[in-house]
């Protein structure tokens, strides 16, 4: 028997706006996903130490603030040195088309924006993790 997927959603600097993570926490949930939630104002030390005290499968951040050119490589610079640079980095928030190409080069996985389904969202975690998995 495969084990459940284990993501973890964190709120990455100053960014205090929740509703929207919760939401998605949810939906995952309720997909039958196991979901371990940061909470609000995490630095990417924080995120990294959690993802790696908790083995999860993905690393989410939901950003609004406009620092996820900054926070999204630094998380996964630090999840590169902390050897779990093979884990999926992904998460949303208001982020402009370029920049999500632009993270996606930078080994990001898919980005979600404003108005994207709750299926899209949980339908890629059901693909890309046992992806993932399969190549570890």
């Amino acid at each position: 028997m495969a084990r459940r997927l284990k993501i973890l959603l964190a709120k990455a600097g100053l960014d205090g706006h929740d509703r929207g993570v919760k939401v998605v926490a949810r939906a995952l949930r309720d997909a039958g996903m196991e979901v371990v939630y940061t909470g609000l104002h995490q630095t990417p030390e924080q995120i990294v130490n959690a993802a790696l005290q908790e083995d999860v499968d993905a690393v989410c951040l939901s950003i609004l603030s406009g620092a996820h050119m900054t926070l999204f490589p630094r998380v996964k610079e630090l999840m590169d040195e902390a050897g779990i640079g093979d884990t999926l980095l992904s998460g949303g928030g208001i982020i402009p088309d370029d920049d999500m190409e632009e993270l996606q080069t930078q080994g990001v996985g898919r980005l979600f924006g404003p108005g994207s389904s709750l299926k899209s969202i949980v339908e890629y975690f059901e693909e890309e993790i046992p992806r993932r998995r399969e190549l570890r």
